[in-house]
């Protein structure tokens, strides 16, 4: 980071999430675009690191990568299913000092986890690959994993049709949020959802009843302002 901050050819810009589920904010998909329209032509999004939920990004990107240190604690996620059947690379960092050893026992879990894991697409298995910054182990075959990935995808057809799909995704997220911003800002649902969020916590109404009179109250609003 120390090095990319100071690179005329590198733009680096923080975007806090804001309680903004799925590891990234509103308008990663705006900064992407606007990131390539300024010439940029590898663009990196890097999450939060909300773990199992972490599938907002894999919808934004060509490559979904899965970033995971020696020694974390993370050994487990190995076997779990969720975000490795989304990634198409797993990659090891800090592979480096002390933590060679532990780095080299979770590349081997994680790529012993993904024989019994379906891959996300048929042209490519999801390598596991160990790096270090410090070092710089594993950087220039890692840069050879993500030109190989582009050109698999490209020939099969893959990486447009990946490309289709995320302007597809990003409009249902745009409608999501503007029915969402049309809810709370109809009249008299703040109060309302005020009192079904009461309700439920009281366990006075399920969460699915409390929703379903939601939506009804909504309706009758809108109907009746007509």
């Amino acid at each position: 980071m120390p090095e990319l901050t100071t690179d005329k050819n590198a733009y680096i810009r923080p975007s806090p999430s804001r309680g903004h589920l799925g590891g990234v904010t509103r308008s990663t998909n705006e900064a992407v675009v606007l990131c390539e329209a300024a010439g940029y032509d590898i663009v990196i999004v890097e999450t939060v690191g909300v773990g199992q939920s972490e599938f907002s990004v894999a919808d934004m990107v060509d490559m979904f990568t899965l970033l995971i240190p020696p020694g974390g604690g993370d050994e487990l996620q190995g076997l779990k299913r969720g975000i490795m059947e989304m990634s198409d690379l797993i990659v090891v960092n800090k592979s480096d000092g002390d933590l060679v050893a532990a780095a080299h026992r979770m590349q081997y879990e994680y790529i012993s986890a993904l024989k019994y894991i379906r891959s996300r697409n048929k042209q490519w298995k999801a390598p596991v690959k160990r790096v270090s910054s410090v070092t710089g182990e594993g950087i220039e075959e890692l840069w050879e994993i993500l030109q190989k990935y582009r050109k698999t995808m490209e020939n099969s057809g893959d990486f447009l049709s990946r490309r289709q799909t995320q302007q597809k995704s990003w409009m249902w997220t745009h409608l999501n949020e503007n029915l969402m911003s049309v809810f709370m800002q109809t009249y008299g649902m703040k109060q309302i959802l005020k009192e079904r969020e009461r309700q439920v916590m009281l366990g006075m109404i399920s969460p699915g009843d409390a929703a379903d009179s939601l939506l009804q109250e909504f309706l009758k609003t809108i109907n009746q302002s007509k």
